[in-house]
């Protein structure tokens, strides 16, 4: 079981697997066809709310990571992320985002639950 993150804007790489874009809005500037992304499971990543409040750098990562694990919690976001355990159990599978720091961001949370 492989699972990682990159930055959507980085070059797909044969070791990717499925790509999963794990951001509610299509990154700026990219080609559809440029971002090779097989699956976008919109109800799987963070509310406009949660996002927003996050980017007010008023947040920490701690509170925004438990929030965003309730999120998941909602049966809609529970199945999607069902799915994706599934296609990590069947080979690698590569979670993208554009967040400038994805180590502090929804796709970390992600990554620790599917890790």
């Amino acid at each position: 079981m492989t699972v990682r993150v990159r930055r959507v804007y980085e070059p797909p790489e044969p070791e990717d697997g499925v790509r999963v874009l794990v951001d509610r809005l299509w990154p700026r500037g990219l080609a559809k066809d440029v971002a090779r992304i097989d699956e976008w499971p919109k109800a799987m990543t963070p509310s406009t709310e949660l996002r927003r409040w996050y980017h007010t750098g008023e947040a920490s990562y701690e509170e925004f990571s438990r929030r965003y694990e309730a999120e998941l919690a909602a049966p809609e976001a529970a199945e999607l992320l069902d799915h994706v355990r599934a296609l990590v159990r069947e080979g690698p599978v590569t979670l993208l985002t554009a967040a400038k720091s994805p180590e502090e961001s929804h796709a970390a949370v992600l990554l620790g639950l599917l890790g």
